[in-house]
């Protein structure tokens, strides 16, 4: 081959190579990179955390704390994306959404309204649901069922809607407190109406797109899910676990799913692993693992001895569940179960209510007394790697965690920890 010639096709072959490392690179880098926290339960809604791992241990003095600041009430945890901390809580008589650098908690915008929620039980009058971010778009659901969408970058309203006073809503005993689901350019929401108990609103207008069933509303958050190729958002309302087609509102599959007392709670969202879903609740329902098949579903257990959430969603790691068992006011255990027998491994008696976190082959638990455990995902014992107690109490709302940060509240307070691993 003459000189010329090879030299060009030297210089071909070099750009392709290139070109395929640059392109290598990239899917590292994306394979590798941190997803954020944009909604409730991380950006699965399963509560894995799929970050940089996390260190195993804390000194003395537990995690380093980042940032920490006063703020107002709420049970609603705090969710994290493109460098936002997003925080939705009760000032005076406002409901407020803040936004706050994720790194070092500098105030941002903030956006709010009036509220005139009253808690029955004398409990947190703040709001309830967790933020939901999607398109650049943060979606909120407060405890009167203020449904609002605002931009993420500035902070300005976009649309809302009254849910209860729109579809008839009875307050409930709690007040709202399902986190919406952002399916496709669509906000659903468990809104509990009498001829709309589930509504599907066009993300970009806040146009009522369709309503399903006529089921009031729990305080469990709804999960997106393909089973068998087909698109599903699924549903734990205060009736009945439901399947439904998030472009029609269809329903798919139900199942009744409501203890005989009027005086209980669905709260804990179900789990979909291939075509299993586990869903639990509290006050006699139990909990159990079923099968889609078509529009039916099909038992492989049910119980309610082994692992019936109260308000806390359990997670999944390697054919186990852990998780909470038990009401929270008589100091749930903590457990792990196989998943598709109901078989209990081993249980930590009497260890009180929480948070449950899934962080590669560690549990990351926040218990309602402030303390943090980092521990083991393994169905031979409940192993304990670093414990800190790193809030007062009481701590229900759950926490968001991206980039190694864990953001967590109690009643009065927001902080940040590191809990990051060391470089080597």
């Amino acid at each position: 081959m003459e000189p010329r010639r090879l030299l060009m096709t030297l210089t071909e072959s070099t750009r392709r190579l290139a070109f395929v490392s640059a392109m290598v690179a990239l899917a590292v880098a994306t394979k590798g990179a941190t997803p954020d926290w944009p909604q409730f339960l991380g950006p699965e809604r399963n509560g894995i955390y799929r970050g940089p791992p996390l260190a195993e241990t804390w000194g003395a003095s537990g995690p380093r704390v980042v940032w920490r600041k006063s703020i107002g009430q709420g049970l609603s945890g705090p969710v994290v994306t493109q460098g936002h901390l997003i925080l939705f809580h009760r000032v005076s008589n406002r409901e407020v959404v803040d936004a706050f650098d994720a790194r070092t908690g500098v105030a941002q915008w903030q956006y709010g309204y009036p509220t005139t929620y009253r808690d029955d039980f004398g409990f947190d009058e703040g709001p309830r649901a967790v933020p939901v971010v999607a398109d650049d778009v943060v979606y909120t659901f407060g405890a009167e069922g203020q449904l609002h969408a605002i931009d993420l970058a500035t902070g300005k309203r976009i649309w809302s809607e009254d849910t209860r006073r729109r579809f008839d809503v009875a307050k409930g005993f709690f007040g709202a407190a399902g986190s919406p689901l952002v399916e496709n350019g669509r906000v659903l929401a468990n809104i509990g109406g009498t001829n709309a108990g589930i509504v599907a609103f066009d993300a970009k207008s806040g146009k009522v797109l369709w309503t399903a069933t006529s089921d009031a509303a729990s305080y469990s958050s709804a999960t997106g899910a393909t089973i068998a190729g087909r698109r599903s958002a699924i549903f734990l309302t205060r009736n009945s676990l439901v399947g439904l087609d998030p472009a029609t509102g269809s329903v798919q599959f139900q199942r009744d799913w409501r203890a005989r007392q009027a005086a209980s709670v669905n709260a804990a969202t179900p789990l979909v692993i291939d075509d299993l879903i586990f869903v639990s609740s509290e006050y006699g329902p139990g909990a159990a693992v079923l099968r889609v098949d078509g529009a039916k579903l099909a038992g492989l257990w049910a119980s309610d001895e082994v692992l019936s959430n109260h308000y806390a969603t359990s997670v999944y790691h390697n054919g186990f569940l852990y998780g909470f068992h038990g009401r929270q006011e008589f100091g749930p255990s903590f457990r792990a179960v196989e998943f598709r027998t109901g078989k209990v491994r081993w249980s930590q008696e009497r260890f009180q209510a929480g948070s449950v976190t899934l962080a590669g082959d560690r549990l990351l638990i926040m218990r309602e007394t402030g303390e943090l455990i980092l521990a083991k995902a393994s169905p031979d014992a409940f192993q304990p790697l670093a414990r800190a107690q790193v809030l007062p109490a009481t701590v229900r709302a759950y926490p968001a965690i991206a980039d190694g940060l864990l953001y967590i509240r109690n009643d009065n307070t927001l902080v940040c920890l590191d809990l990051r691993s060391a470089p080597k």
